[in-house]
This record gives C-alpha cells, structure tokens and sequence, in this order.
C-alpha cells in the first residue's frame, strides 16, 4: 500500500521529523558551534582554490567582455570561418590569453612601483622622523615665545606622544613586521600553500571564463527544475539585478581611483609634494570608499606634508586645496562618467550604508556596503511596489508628500496641519456672518 503525500498522517509525519531534525540542528550549532566552525574552516581550505577562481573570473569577466567584443570578434569578422563554433572558441581564446596578459601587466606595474617608490619612501619617513619632531618643535618655539608656559606644555607633550609613536613603530610594527617575515621564512610549506592556492585558482578562473555562458546555463536549468517558473523568472532577474549593481560598482570604484590616483600623482609632483608617489597611493586607495575615502586619505597625508615640512605650511594647504579641486573633478565629473547611477541610492542611504557596514565589517565593509544595501534596497521597493500595485495605489513618492488620509474609494485628501485648519474655519466663519448681514 503506498503512502500519498496529500495523506494528513503522511504531513504530520514529515513534519515531526522536520521539526525534531531542526531541533537536534539548532541544539548542535548552540553547543557544538566550535566544531562546525572547524568543519567549515576545513572546508574552506580545501576549496580555496576554486573561491579564488571564481572570484578571479568574476572580477576579469568585464575585462574579457570589452575585448571580446569590442576588439576580437570585429577584428576576426574580416576573416572567413567555415565552422562558426571554430570561430568563437577562437575568439574567447584570444580574449583570455589578452586578458590574461593584461592582468599580469597590471601586477608587475604594481609591483615595480611599490618596491621602487612606496617602500623607499616610507624607509625615509621613519629614518627622519625624528627631524620632522624637531623640526614641529622648533616652529612651536617660535609661535609660544609670547606664552612660554604654554609653550613648554606643547612641546612636552609632542615629545611625549612622538616617543609614544615611534616606540610604537619600533617595537610593534617593525617587531611584529620582522616576526611576520621570519615566520613566513621558515614556513616555506605554508607560503608554497597559498602560491599553490593562487596558482590553481587561476587557472580554473581561466576554465570558468572560457565557459561562464555554459555555467550560467545550466545554473539557470537548476533553478527552472527546482522552482515554479514565476518564481525562477524572479529569482533569476533579481540575481541579473544584483550582478548588474555589484560589478557596475566595484569595477567602476576600482577604475575611478586608479584614475585619481594617477592624477594625484601627476598634481604632487608638479607642486613638489614630498613622497608624492606614498601620498597617491594613499589617496587613490582611500578613494574606493564612497563619500568618507576622500576625508580618511586626505587627514593624513596633510600631517605627513606638514610634518616633513613645517617651515613651509603652505604647502600643506596647496596640497588640501588640489585634493579639494581633484574631489570635485572626480564627484561631479568622473565619477558619474564612470560609475552613472550603478546603486540607484541618495547620499544619505550612502552615509548610512558605509556607517552601517563600516562599523560591522570594517574598511572591506565600507567598501562592499553600498552595492550590498543597493540590492538590499531595491529588493524592500520590489516589495512594497507589489504591496502598492495589489491595494491600487500608486507608487510615486510625489504623491504621498501630501497625503493625510485615503479614504475607502482610493481617493487622496490632503494634509492641512492645524493652524491652518483653524484659519481657515475662522475665514468661513467671516464668509457666513457677511452673508447673514445681508
């Protein structure tokens, strides 16, 4: 005798075991926690190195796509394929090896450009910090002369504070820098790890962007199968939506602080700044972070700038006044070229995104927060745009800005606050005794 699922005994059955496997669940994640974390560390080590293909493919696929189209596949129209399946695999070969070179290009630049500029310049600065302490308190001398009480006590605690900062640097940073290249030294197996990681990880994003119509496929085919097919036609445009807002921003966050960052460049060493190349990577770093990453890279940099030159203070506020200028250029002008409305949020959603996920998850936080409460965002609309369109109300926010109440028809009565209310009783009341008079 077979057991139907429309079978109430059947349901309760199934719901027992739900309910008690849910429950033994729950139990073993309050108790047992650490050894799931565990279980989960494991397997994020093992598959470390397809996370690091995927996210490696995810991030090159724009970069494969413009030259794809926009390159090779024009170029290679000219010529005359038999096998058209021939002709696009050899487009997507060509595509790849370019990206790929491009990529390695980038890495090298970099590369060349930290080890010849970033890490000279900081070597200089700790070398000379205490020229640049003195120097801060030679002009604090001469600006206390008439306060010399005062005086004294700023220049006391400058030393004490510059002591504080540079036993810091001594004993925590380098210390803890030395320790980290002495461990890693003698860990060759783990440095070899994460090469190994790094290496299989990219040649599988090289297998996952030779394939992403195929994987995207039969991702799709998955979800048709597993769903209804309203359902999947939403989970499927909202996931469009959601890849659509996060490398529309990443990408274009990215390619607009490299950008400003080569400005910066550009403008420092037309005005002299000292560490010009320190100072723009600072800025151009701190600009992937909407709205605050111009103030967080500016701050220091300032205090670097006056600290290597106190004698000369103007530079310090030429250089504020070019960051102020290239924020401006990049705010109004490159920035919308660049990125357009890719998250669809007003500044304060921004303000309230980079707080809300800064404080969370730190700088990583400020940086993805805003693409992640876009989706976020888009998704509460989506709801309460349905809500709307069932109750047949509209769903412009103009609207509503001076609705006071609905009534059961559908129909929008205005808002009037009370003073205006009794102004206007008291202006019908004038009309009605005028018209009793008469």
């Amino acid at each position: 005798m077979k057991a139907h699922l429309n079978n109430r005994y059947v349901r309760w059955g199934i719901t027992a075991f739900c309910v008690i496997a849910a429950s033994i669940c729950f139990y073993y994640l309050m108790f047992h926690g650490a050894n799931i974390k565990v279980a989960f560390d494991r397997l994020v080590d093992v598959l470390m190195p397809v996370l690091v293909g995927m996210v490696l493919a995810y991030l090159l696929t724009p970069v494969l796509n413009q030259i794809e189209h926009r390159v090779i596949a024009p170029l290679l129209q000219k010529i005359p394929f038999k096998n058209r399946q021939k002709q696009n695999s050899l487009v997507r070969g060509i595509s790849i090896l370019i990206t790929t070179l491009l990529c390695f290009a980038i890495i090298y630049a970099l590369l060349s450009m930290f080890i010849s500029q970033i890490v000279p310049s900081v070597t200089r600065l700790v070398a000379n910090f205490d020229t640049y302490v003195a120097n801060v308190n030679n002009i604090i001398n001469k600006l206390m002369q008439d306060n010399p009480e005062l005086g004294g006590y700023v220049v006391k605690m400058v030393n004490r504070y510059s002591g504080e900062v540079e036993t810091w640097l001594n004993e925590k940073v380098f210390a803890t820098t030395s320790e980290v290249i002495k461990t890693v030294s003698l860990s060759v197996i783990n440095v070899l790890g994460v090469i190994w990681d790094w290496v299989i990880g990219f040649i599988i994003s090289i297998y996952l962007l030779a394939s992403k119509e195929k994987f995207a496929g039969q991702a799709k085919k998955v979800t048709y199968a597993l769903f209804e097919r309203n359902t999947a036609n939403i989970i499927i445009r909202n996931f469009r939506f959601t890849h659509k807002t996060f490398i529309g921003f990443i990408t274009g966050k990215v390619l607009d602080s490299i950008i400003i960052g080569l400005l910066c460049f550009i403008g420092t060493t037309l005005l002299q700044t000292p560490y010009a190349a320190l100072v723009s990577v600072i800025i151009g770093f701190t600009n992937v972070i909407p709205f605050f990453g111009p103030v967080l890279g500016a701050a220091p940099c300032t205090i670097l700038i006056f600290l290597v030159e106190p004698m000369h203070p103007l530079n310090a506020v030429y250089f504020v006044i070019f960051i102020l200028v290239l924020q401006q250029f990049d705010g109004n002008i490159l920035g919308p070229k660049i990125l357009g409305n890719s998250t669809g949020l007003t500044s304060f959603w921004v303000i309230f995104a980079i707080t809300l996920f800064g404080g969370a998850f730190g700088v990583p936080g400020m940086i993805v927060g805003v693409p992640i409460f876009a989706v976020i965002f888009a998704a509460v609309k989506s709801l309460i745009g349905t809500a709307l369109t069932k109750r047949a109300l509209p769903l412009e926010t103009e609207v509503y800005l001076t609705v006071g109440s609905v009534d059961e028809e559908g129909a929008f009565h205005e808002y009037v606050p009370e003073f205006k209310r009794n102004i206007e009783e008291q202006r019908q009341a004038k009309i009605q005794k005028k018209q009793m008079k008469k």
